[in-house]
């Protein structure tokens, strides 16, 4: 039976002063285990939701922005809320085709599931790797073996 995800998708930061909404399906969900990812929420790992740059809109609230530049030069604008400081989405300079949202800040997680794993030479050792999804020691040279895996997963 196929992933049915009701669009928009909608989310909002831990006070809700900022929402937004993702107009068109998912490519993928994946766990990055990356210290930069384990650093900025505060876990083992970060989930990320790859979605069109189109497709993802701010549809409350004024969010923040700021630039980050991660040590191996990639370039980043984070959008986060003002106020409470949620991260919500960030958006990669050197692809403007894609956002990359924080989905933990979605108003329904249930459907979540990450089809892969990324940066597991940082995972925490106490967090056994599932043996069934797509798994890369560090950055992944492109994006297609996980986007297959969630497209098998969505229609399954």
């Amino acid at each position: 039976m196929a992933l049915n995800i009701p669009l928009p998708i909608t989310g909002a930061c831990q006070c809700r002063a900022v929402a937004y909404e993702i107009r068109a399906a998912p490519l993928v969900v994946y766990a990055c285990h990356c210290t930069e990812c384990q650093r900025q929420s505060g876990s083992a790992f970060s989930l990320s939701l790859i979605a069109s740059r189109e497709s993802v809109a701010v549809t409350r609230g004024g969010a923040a922005r700021w630039r980050r530049q991660h040590e191996s030069g990639r370039v980043i604008q984070c959008v986060l809320c003002g106020d409470c400081g949620a991260r919500l989405f960030h958006e990669p300079e050197a692809n403007p085709k894609v956002t990359v949202v924080k989905p933990g800040t979605l108003d329904d997680t249930r459907w979540l599931h990450p089809v892969g794993h990324i940066w597991t030479r940082s995972a925490q050792p106490w967090f056994p790797l599932p043996p069934d999804t797509v798994n890369y020691d560090m950055q992944p040279p492109n994006l297609e073996r996980l986007i297959a895996a969630w497209q098998s997963h969505v229609s399954a």
